[in-house]
């Protein structure tokens, strides 16, 4: 009785033939296998001949086209003729109306150079000073009649914010001009003074010049 094959050993000996030469084991496996059918099948190789130069198909002949003898150089680096539309002189178009409008001029308010010993520092001495302000012995109860009396230069009475000040005093310290102040005499100036310089706190500036409330007509 013949003794068993050893397939272990085959296995074995087919892998070395495989990895014939690979020491590192991260080296991929020949592709085909060594020992594969399609190894087997395949004839030797083929000598491939290489073709000289001379064998090779010389490469095509370029035609240059002769230039039009009608075309100069010169009438490429001429400079072209403008064709822009002339306008006659008796024509009678109209120049086409724009749509943008001029810019209007803003009307700044300019602040006016006061008198010396008029300054707000100075206004701010006066009200301490213990002088009247007000010309009234006590405060009024104004309907709009009234307020309207007191529309001059002398005595120039003037609301905000339904409070009536006497404002003739505090004329000449005004930063815009008395005439500017004076827009406002005898009526309710609360609307203007928003417009003008709404950041400026008018019940502390003319506290001391107050002499009543606005109220409706009896």
């Amino acid at each position: 009785m013949p003794p068993p094959q050893n397939s272990a050993a085959d296995d074995s000996s087919d892998s070395e033939t495989e990895y014939v030469g690979a020491l590192d084991d991260d080296a991929p496996p020949a592709f085909p296998s060594l020992a594969s059918a399609q190894r087997a099948t395949a004839g030797p190789a083929r000598n491939v001949s290489t073709l000289t130069d001379a064998q090779l198909m010389p490469p095509p002949s370029v035609v240059r086209s002769s230039p039009k003898s009608d075309i100069s150089m010169s009438s490429f680096l001429s400079i072209p003729r403008s064709t822009g539309v002339r306008i006659s002189q008796k024509s009678t178009l109209a120049v086409p109306p724009t749509t943008t409008q001029p810019p209007k001029p803003s009307r700044k308010r300019e602040k006016v150079a006061l008198t010396p010993g008029h300054s707000y520092l100075d206004w701010a001495n006066l009200k301490t000073s213990g002088t009247d302000l007000r010309g009234v012995n006590q405060l009024m109860r104004i309907p709009p009649s009234e307020l309207k009396k007191h529309n001059k230069r002398g005595d120039a009475w003037s609301a905000f914010n339904g409070k009536v000040y006497n404002i003739t005093p505090f004329l000449p310290f005004h930063p815009g001009g008395e005439r500017e102040l004076l827009r406002v005499s005898g009526r309710d100036g609360t609307k203007l003074f928003a417009l003008t310089h709404a950041w400026v706190n008018v019940d502390y500036m003319l506290d001391a010049c107050l002499v009543g409330f606005l109220v409706p007509e009896s």
